[in-house]
């Protein structure tokens, strides 16, 4: 088990030193995400939320701990099956790092060196392990510390100890992340300006979801088991493909343009009825539309394919980036620019479609192009091809098996279908009438709105349903539909007592 970790480690290091931000084993995690179907990637979004990446990798440590042991115990009486072994977790980690996009090579040296690692520090451990096991069947006391048992579990002690400087090393070789830090704390957007939280968009009821959110609450959704950590100086955009002119933006290039600032909200595909996975920040970047129209698509054209600098792929609607909406490359969140794991430098914000379809971080290539032609990582996985925000409601005040009082009650929450807008929110008691409730003025139909309502409960169990109204129309239905593929569906529920 130490000469395994020693190899992770090393291939670590190595890969640090090279700059290499797929090292192996990240390869190999990413590629079990890139694998896992639609189905279970939403339990596991569903089921662990913003964890779902560490239960992977914990779970692929206990697997990798226990495959170690195994080789390692076989390799006493058959080494070769041992060699073998390690040429399955070699090649594994080969084909990771190769189907990993911008592959040039380079990134199998740490491959290479982890899979030596592993033979020589086998061949070393076990040789110190048989002169042990050697003196004690002969019942000779050993004189050379290396025929002892203590001189083995030094050995052991000193493998395991070289893994965990070289893990250390390999952190810090690699680390990108300082620099980046740095380019953000330093980075100044003049025209970028700090939110001011419109008059009227609150409700003003405890408990409620603050109106704007704050980067450290905003949800997070991605693929990436390593953030891409992106030097402003190495960013640059390309977009190409059905287009008259290809484009290629730097950074610089891209924040000399007309910034402009919206107040957006966004919400994941996955978010079941009443979740959490929605939010709402003032976003600063500049406008998509501006920019495709310098490229001219062509005849024929009606989607973008945005890539991430991690590889990860989505099919947007090129009407959706051109038309009114602020659909923007954003390079501010809430008056500060992005963090790493929101997608600085820049990242792809589109009022009114989910982000699965839309809200590409770390974005980095746009190809126009057909949808026929494209076929995006979710898309891929079962989600449909185009993805607009369904209308969607939620309780937050009170909690779901609450004890309240008898009387008046004050239920609130908040509702949205961006880029329509919310006209009204009712409420249901006991499945009775539906009742209106009051709703904040929002300063446009791109974020969420809160509510408030007031109803009379009497004593004893009761229950409590939301419906939200679009400007269009809609009524949100009560129809229960899953999220996959294209967004949940139903009323929030919730369960309370009054005594």
């Amino acid at each position: 088990m130490v000469v395994g970790a020693l190899g992770l480690a090393t291939s670590y290091l190595v890969a640090g030193l090279l700059r290499v931000r797929e090292s192996p084993a990240v390869a190999v995690a990413e590629g079990v995400i890139d694998l896992t179907p639609g189905p279970i990637a939403k339990w596991a979004i569903e089921t662990f939320q913003d964890n779902d990446k560490t239960v992977l990798l914990i779970g692929m440590f206990v697997i990798l701990t226990g495959v170690f042991a195994a080789l390692g115990r076989v390799a006493r009486t058959r080494w070769w099956y041992s060699v073998g072994g390690y040429i399955a977790l070699g090649v594994v980690a080969f084909i990771a790092v190769w189907a990993k996009p911008g592959f040039t090579g380079v990134e199998v040296v740490p491959v290479l060196v982890g899979f030596v690692t592993w033979l020589i520090g086998l061949a070393v451990m076990a040789e110190w392990l048989r002169r042990w096991e050697l003196v004690e069947a002969s019942d000779d006391e050993a004189t050379d510390p290396t025929h002892s048992r203590r001189g083995f579990f030094l050995a052991a002690g000193a493998v395991g100890g070289i893994a965990l400087a070289s893990g250390l090393l390999g952190k810090l070789a690699g680390n990108q992340r300082g620099a980046v830090e740095k380019d953000r704390r330093l980075l100044r957007v003049d025209q970028a300006t700090k939110p001011v939280v419109p008059r009227g968009v609150k409700v003003e009821v405890d408990g409620v979801s603050p109106w704007q959110t704050s980067a450290e609450d905003f949800y997070l959704i991605d693929t990436a088991i390593l953030k891409p950590a992106i030097r402003l100086k190495d960013w640059e955009l390309r977009i190409h493909g059905m287009v008259e002119r290809d484009l290629t933006l730097t950074y610089d290039d891209l924040v000399a343009r007309e910034i402009t600032e919206d107040w957006i909200t966004l919400n994941c595909v996955s978010n079941p009825v009443g979740g959490s996975l929605v939010g709402n920040a003032w976003w600063s970047g500049v406008r998509l539309a501006g920019i495709l129209a310098e490229a001219k698509p062509l005849e024929g054209a009606n989607a973008v394919l945005q890539t991430s600098e991690d590889g990860w792929t989505c099919g947007t609607p090129l009407a959706a980036l051109m038309d009114d909406r602020s659909a923007m490359l954003a390079v501010y969140m809430n008056g500060e620019p992005l963090t790493v794991e929101h997608g600085f430098p820049v990242r792809t914000i589109v009022p009114g479609l989910y982000g699965y379809v839309s809200a590409c971080k770390w974005v980095v290539d746009m190809e126009v192009t057909s949808f026929d032609d494209i076929e995006a990582y979710w898309t891929g996985k079962g989600w449909s091809e185009e993805g607009p925000v369904k209308i969607a409601s939620r309780i937050e005040v009170p909690d779901s098996g609450a004890d309240v009082p008898v009387g008046t009650l004050v239920c609130a929450g908040t509702a949205w279908k961006q880029h329509t807008g919310i006209a009204g929110v009712e409420v249901s008691l006991d499945g009775g009438a539906w009742t209106p409730a009051t709703i904040g003025r929002v300063p446009s139909d791109d974020t969420w709105v809160q509510w408030r309502a007031e109803l009379e409960v009497g004593e004893g169990d009761h229950d409590l349903r939301v419906r939200a109204i679009g400007k269009d129309g809609d009524v949100q239905t009560g129809v229960e539909r899953d999220v996959l593929p294209d967004g949940a569906t139903g009323w929030h529920e919730i369960d309370f007592s009054a005594s």
